[in-house]
């Protein structure tokens, strides 16, 4: 896994203790399945000021980002873009999941990552576009 951007790392800083050890995981995860699913190279970058993930190069997969706000203190949340049907099909496939609309996974801090349901999620996004054509 490559060393994280200075800028995500910025943000990522500022984030509890919790948050900091989720988003690293998530991250980890994120990474391994991009190179697994050969997805291409993966960007880590800032947008709307959260950390980002994507495939700008072969344009296989949709953006993953990570998030922690000061006013949901209590969650991570692994985010993609609103207009995708993936957080629908999420909902369907992996009802034990915590969602917030059409756009995120809440993650609660307070318990143990669910990779083996978030890892089918990351696939999917990382793999949103090549799966469509």
């Amino acid at each position: 896994m490559p060393p994280i951007v200075p800028a995500v790392a910025a943000v990522v800083a500022v984030y509890p203790e919790r948050a900091q050890a989720h988003f690293g995981v998530l991250r980890g995860h994120i990474f391994d399945a991009a190179e697994r699913l050969q997805a291409g190279p993966m960007t880590e970058t800032l947008k709307w000021g959260e950390p980002a993930y994507l495939t700008p190069i072969t344009g296989a997969g949709t953006t993953i980002r990570l998030t922690w706000k000061p006013r949901v203190p209590e969650m991570l949340q692994m985010l993609v873009h609103c207009q995708t049907s993936l957080v629908e099909h999420w909902r369907n496939r992996f009802p034990d999941l915590k969602y917030d609309g059409n756009r995120a996974v809440n993650l609660p801090l307070s318990e143990a990552l669910p990779m083996h349901l978030l890892d089918p999620c990351i696939a999917m996004a990382l793999t949103y576009h090549r799966t469509r054509s």
